[in-house]
Parts: C-alpha cells; structure tokens; sequence
C-alpha cells in the first residue's frame, strides 16, 4: 500500500537537449539530434517516481501544439496525470551541451502569463482532485503573473494533505518568513539556505543548526538541505540525520533534485521512516547527475547507489 501523491505543474517544458562541439558567437551551431523530455518540477517528480516504480498523480497545465507534445510524451512514460487549459502556448527549454569543455548552457523561457481567473481555476481543481491524507508536492518555478505567496494559496486549496514545497527565489524568501500552516516538507538548496541564512553554512552541523531554526519558527514540520555533492541534511522536532550522496560520476545536475524529492517522497508515502525516506532520495539524485542532460534517475542505479547513501546523525 502506498499513501497516494499528487504533484502540480503550471509551468511545465518541453525539454530538448542537444550536443555541439564549441559555443562560437555570430555563427551556425551545428547541433546533434534533441532529445526531448516532459519538463517542470512537480512533472519531473512524478516521472521519477514512476521510474522508481511508485505511482503519482501529476496535475499539469497544457497550452497550444506544444502543450499537445508535451500531452504525448507524458503519455509515453505512462505517467497518470490529469491536464488543464494553459492560458497560452507551453513554454520550452534548450539544454546544449559543448562537448569540448563538457560544460552545459541552459535556456529556459519564461511560460505564459497567469491571471487571476487562471489561479483560480486551479484552486478549484485542487480541492476537487485532493484526497485529505495524501502527499501533495508544489515543485518547480512559478508561473509568470502569479503572487510571491502563491505557494501558501496553493496549499490553503489542499487542505488535509501533507505538502511538500520545493521552492527558489522570492517565492522561497516569503515561504521563509510566512510560515504556511501546516507545511509538512521544505527543501532547498545549499546556495538558497546561505542566502536565507545570511552567512555560509560551512559543516553539516551550520546546515543542520540553520534547518533547526526554521523547524522551530514552525516553518515546516521537516527541513531538507541539500549540500551538493556533499550530501542533504534532514532535520524535524526528534533528529538531525545527514545522507552522504553517492560518489558517480557527473554527466548532468538537471532532474536531480526533482528525483531527491520523488525518492524521498515515494519512500515516506510506502511507510518507511525519514531515515530510510532521506537515503533514498541522495541516491536517487545520485543516480540522476549520471543521466544525460534532461533525463531523470533510473530504479536499478539508485538500488545499486542505495548502500553508498549512508545515515549519520549532525
């Protein structure tokens, strides 16, 4: 049995992904043949998940041909998802590899505008979809013309459901210093809690003392950091455990927190503890950063990652 999990997009992509020898100014790019992916936080969540063989709920917002696609390759990874009208065209994203230096340039377009009516249709269909119980997972960048607290108003359309935030930018800062009731999850990045921190989080111990922090203020029942390549650092009322992510070798970060959350979610909602539940995601985003570009992690890598990802207590 597994608690169920929804995940909501409003602002998905249709990833491509491509290779060129050098990026050269003023010149015709010849690129290899894209790749293209279903994109966006709480979409990327939900295919991982499937890839580690749980089941979700993706709520996703689809607009024009390109919503259409999108609809295709959804349908492809056999994610369930449920769609609703974009109120415009669907945006896309270019990842472009320069095979010479190995490094990656990401280009991401902003995705349509959002009006009040908008919103509102889906606070509607949140309290229509949410089943009280259920894990409920707002991940990703938020869509052009929505509020700085959007976040908190997506979550007051879930009530009874444990949500799960991950989150950057203002709409992380106002996360931070306006609690949402009843928030179960907060993640973040290294570099995001050293902003919110406003100092360097050198040990694990500053991250974990700075996770306690916002435990206490009642920000989130749990805080995870995510400490790169280092590991992540969960902390709630009775622990601060620490996983150590698994040494692979780095082809892409992209996906891997979105697969951190999806481990770490899919173990919490088949009844592990939060150790088992934060073991699981660090090897899970381990496994991600060995995929190409935009692809996401794969069962048999993060089983084999799985014993690497030891827990210690901060």
């Amino acid at each position: 049995m597994q608690t169920p999990i929804l995940t909501l997009t409003l602002n998905p992509a249709l990833d491509l992904s491509s290779e060129v020898a050098a990026l050269i100014p003023d010149t015709k790019l010849r690129c290899t043949a894209p790749l293209l992916d279903p994109g966006g936080g709480g979409l990327n969540v939900s295919r991982a998940i499937a890839a580690l063989g749980g089941e979700s709920l993706a709520l996703v917002a689809l607009g024009g041909l390109t919503g259409d696609k999108l609809a295709n390759l959804i349908r492809a990874e056999g994610v369930p998802f449920v769609s609703m009208a974009a109120p415009a065209e669907s945006r896309q994203s270019l990842t472009v590899t320069e095979t010479s230096t190995a490094k990656q340039y990401r280009f991401m377009l902003p995705g349509p505008v959002w009006s009040v009516p908008d919103q509102e249709r889906v606070f509607a269909l949140l309290r229509a979809t949410a089943k009280p119980g259920a894990f409920g997972v707002i991940s990703g960048s938020q869509p052009p013309g929505v509020p700085v607290d959007f976040p908190a108003s997506l979550a007051n359309a879930m009530p009874g459901l444990q949500v799960v935030l991950d989150t950057s930018g203002p709409a992380l800062a106002q996360a931070v210093a306006h609690p949402i009731a009843g928030l179960a999850i907060l993640r973040m990045d290294g570099d995001e809690a050293e902003t919110l921190a406003g100092h360097p989080l050198v040990t694990r111990s500053d991250t974990a003392d700075f996770a306690a922090g916002l435990v206490a203020r009642g920000v989130a029942r749990t805080v995870v950091v995510a400490r790169g390549a280092d590991g992540s650092v969960l902390v709630d009322k009775d622990r601060r455990i620490f996983a150590k992510a698994a040494k692979v070798k780095v082809k892409s970060t992209v996906g891997a927190g979105d697969s951190f959350v999806a481990g770490l979610v899919l173990s919490l909602a088949q009844g592990e503890p939060p150790e088992t539940a934060l073991a699981w995601g660090a090897a899970a985003a381990s496994a991600a950063v060995m995929s190409d570009a935009t692809q996401l992690c794969k069962r048999a890598d993060v089983l084999r990652l799985l014993p690497e990802c030891v827990i210690t207590q901060v």
